[in-house]
């Protein structure tokens, strides 16, 4: 019985080292994914559906608190896929607020701004912006 002790503990002793060695980077890995995602809060979302010389589709995602930085904005269509709330701030820092309702439409004009999502709720956008 002693010796298949002995055996057992030879087998299982580098079984656990081996795990351990692959458990560690491992966790390093989700601990560095976990800090590039925390810096990347804060900021707009945005998902390119597509792109040619002639149009430009894409969709905006803004969790509440979320900036987008302040920008010259082309003429664009706005689809709001969800109801919420945008102010906006312009460069001689006059502010505005932009409510809208889900499936809502609107045509906007070039602009420059900063947008910050001041809802509750996340806020979708699907944008097709003429090139």
């Amino acid at each position: 019985m002693s010796k298949l002790a002995g055996v057992l503990a030879g087998l299982l002793v580098p079984a656990f080292l081996l795990t351990a060695t692959v458990v560690t980077p491992a966790t390093a890995q989700d601990k560095a994914k976990a800090k590039m995602e925390k810096k990347a809060a804060g900021k707009v979302m945005i998902k390119e559906i597509t792109k040619n010389d002639k149009v430009r589709v894409y969709e905006a995602t803004l969790k509440p608190g979320d900036e987008a930085p302040s920008m010259e904005r082309p003429f664009r269509v706005i689809r709001y896929l969800t109801a919420g709330a945008i102010q906006r701030t312009y460069p001689d820092g006059k502010k505005d607020t932009l409510k809208f309702k889900a499936g809502e439409v609107r045509v906007q004009d070039r602009a420059t701004y900063s947008a910050k999502n001041v809802g509750k709720t996340t806020v979708h956008l699907y944008v097709v912006q003429p090139m």
